[in-house]
C-alpha cells in the first residue's frame, strides 16, 4: 500500500475511485435500492457474502461484533442476532453521547429480529450505550465503497467507521485481536492497491458473493483517535470526543 502525503490529493483520488465504483455498480446490473452513489452501496447478492462470512473461523468465535447499519450488512446483523451474538451499531453520525445501540438477542422477540436489524428498528430495539461500556469487540463489520486486495478500504467518505475504530481502541473495547472485516461485490475490489491514511484501518477478511479473501500483506491497525485527524466538525458533533477530551 502506498502512504498518502498530501491529504488534498488523496481526498480527490479517494473520490475519483467511488465515483467509478458507484457507475460500474450502476452500469453492470449489481447496484440495489435505495442506490450506489453517495452510500455504502447496497449490491446484488449481499446475503451470499454474509454466508461466506459467517463460515470463517473469526464469525464463528465471535460473541460480540460491531456492524456498520448500511442496507448490505443487513443480512449480516440478521444472522448474527439469530445465532445470539450480541450486535453494536453505531448512531448515525456519532451524534449522540450513548453512541451504540445494543442488539441483544435474548432482549429482542425472535419475530422481531429482522426489524432489529434494520436502522429503524435498532433505534427502537436496541439499547444505547456508552462507549466506555462495551464489551471486547471480537468481530467488526465494516461497509465499503472500494476495497483491494491487501485489504485496503475506502468508505463513503465521512470518516465515521475509522472514527468509530479510533474510539473502539480509545476505550479499550478493540485491540489487535479483533478481526475486521466487509462484505463487498466483486465489482468494488480494485485491482490496484488503494490510497490509505493513518487514520484508516484495514481488512481482515473481505466476503463477496462468490468466496472469502484474506488479505496478507498489511500495515498495522490504528492505535486510537489521531488528534490531527479530527475535522473541526466532528470536534463539534460528536459528543463522544468531548467526553474523552478530544473537544
Amino acid at each position: 500500500m502506498k502512504p498518502e502525503t498530501r491529504d488534498g490529493d488523496v481526498a480527490s483520488e479517494k473520490q475519483r475511485i467511488r465515483e467509478l465504483v458507484w457507475k460500474r455498480l450502476v452500469e453492470e446490473g449489481a447496484a440495489l435500492f435505495p442506490g450506489a452513489r453517495g452510500r455504502i452501496p447496497n449490491f446484488r447478492g449481499a446475503a451470499e457474502a454474509a454466508v461466506f462470512l459467517a463460515k470463517s473461523p473469526e464469525w464463528r468465535r465471535a460473541r460480540a461484533i460491531k456492524c456498520n447499519p448500511d442496507a448490505p450488512q443487513r443480512p449480516v446483523r440478521l444472522r448474527a442476532l439469530r445465532e445470539g451474538k450480541l450486535v453494536f451499531m453505531a448512531v448515525p453520525r456519532l451524534a449522540q453521547a450513548r453512541c451504540f445501540w445494543l442488539l441483544d438477542p435474548r432482549e429482542i422477540a425472535e419475530r422481531d429480529l429482522a426489524r432489529a436489524a434494520t436502522i429503524r428498528g435498532a433505534s427502537r430495539l436496541g439499547r444505547a450505550v456508552d462507549p466506555r461500556k462495551l464489551p471486547h469487540i471480537d468481530l467488526i463489520v465494516a461497509g465499503s465503497v472500494a476495497v483491494d486486495r491487501r485489504g485496503a478500504r475506502i468508505g463513503k467518505g465521512g470518516g465515521y467507521a475509522d472514527l468509530e475504530y479510533a474510539i473502539g481502541r480509545e476505550v479499550g473495547a478493540v485491540d489487535d485481536k479483533t478481526s475486521v472485516a466487509t462484505t463487498v461485490h466483486p465489482l468494488q475490489v480494485i485491482g490496484r492497491s488503494l490510497p490509505v491514511t493513518e487514520h484508516d484501518f484495514v481488512l481482515d477478511l473481505i466476503a463477496t458473493p462468490e468466496a472469502l479473501r484474506r488479505p496478507r500483506a498489511r500495515r498495522a491497525q490504528p492505535r486510537g483517535i489521531l488528534p490531527e485527524h479530527l475535522t473541526d466538525d466532528l470536534r463539534r458533533d460528536v459528543p463522544i470526543l468531548r467526553a474523552l477530551g478530544y473537544a
